[in-house]
């Protein structure tokens, strides 16, 4: 196969002696042997990217790194890359020229999935890949809190899992739904965009839907679901106010919903749910919400201090009467969400500046990469200020030095 390095046409044709004739062009690598060439050098990449101007590059532990590829691409590179990967997709092809982007997925057969985003820049084509592993995640393999667990229990209700973009969310969701598969006998619905893990029948029937090529939207997937008997339902995100409305009423009427939110923790979790509507409704809608959540999850993936990857940073919050009672009411001052996560160790709860406190004192992650991803870098601070300090002088070196 051949290198990444001779993967793309050049740019710019090497010179060559007025005595000899011009070496034919190469011909282009196919796209195929081109991501499979790139995904060889490392065991731990999570992006792929192709951008005019710069060759092609991975993302290891959350660093861009050179794929072996040397030259830079064109645009006719990455025009030609992003057409092969869109394929027969007549929608994303409408959306690429229309709105300036589109999501596709991709597949090397029997090998890695991707989950791609097209985009336009400066007049060409940029892509960025998310590698999907082949194999579902498992929960114990992730290390997520035992709490989490409970989750499979559940007969109704919303969980949300959110954060940044690459933070882990599907890889959480997908772990959750296998631990479901395995110990429930249930049909389980998916609505995603789109499909990234790819989920056997086990105990359960899990059906996939893909945004687009199964359904033209996630509200009408998730209306006609409350018409195909599933008793979990995971909608890929809550991105709008009739998606919203309906995940609340499939929870309200004995579904457990499972989905995801772009938003960094519980409180502006709540916060971007509830300015999705109209002021006059947001207090009945505070209301229904306190009823039917059951977790909120956000997540961060933090540098590992020895180089080798990223640790998941878990906050938790939990519905208890509490809660509850402030997701309804809405925050004040000494009853924030943040200060029942804090209390709440008991209930299975955790926050964030309490996770990284506890990995830094293990050595996992340095102190000035736990403060810059801390939710509140000062008062995180003054809880480590004992590593910082001096040791006290021992009483028995000054007593012979004397």
């Amino acid at each position: 196969m051949s290198s990444p390095t001779n993967a793309i046409p050049n740019a710019v044709p090497s010179a060559v002696s007025a005595a000899s004739a011009p070496a034919p062009a190469a011909a282009p690598i196919s796209t195929p042997a081109l991501l499979t060439a790139m995904l060889r050098t490392s065991p731990k990449i999570s992006d792929l990217f192709f951008s005019p101007g710069k060759p092609p590059l991975v993302e290891i532990s959350g660093k861009l790194a050179p794929a072996g590829a040397t030259r830079a691409l064109s645009s006719e590179d990455t025009r030609r890359i992003a057409t092969d990967l869109i394929g027969n997709n007549p929608h994303a092809t409408d959306n690429l020229k229309e709105l300036g982007s589109c999501d596709v997925s991709y597949s090397l057969p029997g090998a890695h999935r991707f989950r791609v985003n097209i985009f336009m820049q400066r007049g060409s084509c940029a892509v960025v890949m998310r590698v999907i592993p082949s194999k579902v995640p498992d929960f114990d393999a992730l290390n997520l809190p035992a709490e989490l667990g409970k989750i499979v229990g559940l007969r109704n209700g919303i969980v949300l899992v959110t954060g940044p973009t690459g933070s882990g969310k599907s890889s959480t969701l997908a772990a959750i739904i296998d631990r479901i598969n395995k110990e429930q006998s249930y049909h389980v619905l998916t609505i995603e965009d789109p499909i990234e893990f790819l989920h056997p029948h086990k105990n359960c029937i899990v059906n996939q839907r893909e945004l687009h090529s199964d359904t033209p939207s996630f509200a009408l997937a998730l209306r006609a679901a409350l018409r195909q008997a599933p008793k979990v339902i995971l909608v890929g995100e809550m991105r709008d106010k009739e998606t919203i409305e309906i995940a609340m009423e499939a929870a309200e009427t004995g579904h457990l919903v499972l989905s995801t939110l772009h938003t960094i923790d519980a409180s502006k979790t709540v916060e971007r749910i509830v300015g999705v509507f109209p002021m006059a409704e947001q207090h009945t809608l505070r209301n229904r919400l306190a009823k039917s959540f059951r977790y909120i999850i956000s997540q961060r993936l933090v540098p590992r201090k020895d180089g080798t990857g990223r640790v998941a940073v878990l906050e938790i919050l939990k519905s208890t009467l509490r809660t509850r009672e402030y997701v309804e009411r809405g925050e004040a001052d000494g009853k924030t969400l943040l200060d029942a996560m804090r209390v709440g160790d008991q209930e299975g709860m955790q926050h964030f500046d309490g996770n990284i406190e506890r990995l830094i004192r293990e050595g996992v992650i340095d102190l000035d990469t736990g403060l810059a991803y801390a939710t509140n870098a000062s008062n995180l601070q003054l809880d480590l200020s004992d590593l910082a300090a001096p040791s006290p002088p021992d009483p028995l070196l000054e007593t012979s030095a004397t």
